[in-house]
């Protein structure tokens, strides 16, 4: 065999040796030892523990209620609907803001689209009565942000 043979045969069986090879595969994350397969499923956590949430701004809206009776009754009614919707699993997250630039509030709802979050809003006496208006972003967080109602009921030494 001449050497241009020889040299073409054995650059032809490296070529296939090197392309033939399976690239290396990355090594697999370890397992998290903590991992609670029921309490993910229970909490609607994908892989990374994470969910998908609606975000809802409240603020200042076109219509302040004047003090009174009225306006007991309809901040009342505010927080009935907030409990409720937290005892059904939907409202993940409720609490007041600083009120600077109008935001007044917001709530974090455990539901996949803002038309779903917007039907959920309108149920609110704040929002039906004007005093407030919703701002809606979607948002990507931790699933365990489905357990703040439950610990809150474990640490909060009054009643909502």
């Amino acid at each position: 065999m001449s050497r241009s043979l020889l040299a073409i045969a054995i650059f032809a069986v490296c070529t296939v040796a090197a392309f033939g090879q399976q690239p290396e595969a990355k090594p697999t994350p370890p397992a998290n030892p903590k991992y609670d397969a029921e309490l993910a499923k229970k909490l609607g956590a994908d892989e990374r523990g994470m969910r998908p949430y609606v975000l809802v701004i409240l603020k200042t809206g076109p219509k302040r209620m004047p003090e009174g009776e009225e306006r007991k009754a309809m901040f009342a009614g505010h927080f009935a609907n907030m409990t409720r919707l937290a005892a059904e699993g939907k409202l993940a997250l409720a609490g007041p803001l600083d009120g600077v630039d109008g935001w007044r509030g917001l709530f974090v709802f455990a539901v996949e689209t803002i038309e779903e979050a917007k039907k959920l809003t309108e149920t609110d006496p704040v929002i039906i009565n004007g005093e407030m208006i919703a701002e809606y972003h979607k948002y990507y967080g931790s699933a365990g942000l489905m357990m703040v109602n439950e610990i809150h009921e474990k640490i909060s030494k009054q009643n909502p």
